[in-house]
C-alpha cells in the first residue's frame, strides 16, 4: 500500500514546488514594480526634453536633488500700481514642504524671500531668469539662477533651480477690491523643484 501511495506523494510534492516558485517571481514582479515607475517619474521631471526653452538649464549642468514642494501660496488684495482705482491679488510668499517622491519630508520653501532650506542645514535664495506661463490653473515653471548656499549640505554648489510639474497656486478668483484691501487668502499647491549643479 505505501507502494501505491508514491506516485500520487511525488506528484503533490512537485505540484506544491510549482506553486512555492511561482509565488516567488510574482513577489520579486511587485517589489521591483515600484522601483521602476519612480525611477521613469524621476527621470522624466529632470529631463530638458519637452520643456520651454527659457526654463531649460544650460548645457553642461547635472541633477542634484530632486523635490517636491506641497503647501500653499498666500495673496494679498492691493491696489493696482499705476492704475488708480484698480486692484489685484498680489502674490506675497510661498510656505511648502519639500518632500521625495515617495513623501518623505526633506526640506522646506518659504518666503518672502523665496529660500530652499534643507532639513540637513543648508539653504539658498536666488533669482528667476525664465517664466513661462503653464496649463490653466497652475503657477507658471520657473528658473531660477542660485544664490551661493549658506550651511553644509545637499545646497552646496547648487547653481539653478527648476519649478516644473506645477498644479495649483494661481491667484484667487474671488473679488479683491477697495473693500477688500489689505485681505489674504491662501490657496494650495504643488510643484516639482529641481536643483541643479555644474558638472556632466
Amino acid at each position: 500500500m505505501n507502494a501505491n501511495r508514491h506516485p500520487a506523494d511525488a506528484r503533490r510534492l512537485a505540484f506544491a514546488a510549482a506553486v512555492l516558485l511561482s509565488a516567488g517571481l510574482a513577489a520579486c514582479s511587485s517589489t521591483s514594480a515600484p522601483m521602476t515607475a519612480s525611477a521613469t517619474t524621476s527621470m522624466t521631471a529632470a529631463s530638458q526634453a519637452g520643456l520651454p526653452t527659457p526654463v531649460q538649464v544650460p548645457a553642461g549642468h547635472r541633477v542634484a536633488w530632486e523635490t517636491v514642494g506641497v503647501g500653499q501660496i498666500t495673496y494679498e488684495c492691493r491696489a493696482k500700481a499705476g492704475t488708480p482705482g484698480a486692484f489685484e491679488w498680489v502674490f506675497v510668499g510661498p510656505d511648502a514642504e519639500l518632500r521625495s517622491r515617495s513623501g518623505m519630508k526633506l526640506g522646506r520653501y518659504f518666503g518672502p524671500p523665496a529660500t530652499w532650506a534643507s532639513d540637513d542645514g543648508s539653504a539658498l535664495t536666488g533669482t528667476q531668469v525664465g517664466l513661462v506661463p503653464a496649463a490653466a490653473g497652475n503657477i507658471p515653471l520657473q528658473l531660477v539662477k542660485a544664490n551661493p548656499a549658506t550651511g553644509r549640505g545637499v545646497l552646496e554648489g547648487v547653481s539653478y533651480i527648476q519649478r516644473v510639474a506645477t498644479r495649483g497656486g494661481v491667484a484667487p478668483a474671488m473679488a479683491c477690491g477697495e473693500g477688500q484691501t489689505g485681505q489674504r487668502q491662501v490657496v494650495q499647491y504643488q510643484a516639482d523643484y529641481i536643483f541643479w549643479k555644474p558638472g556632466a
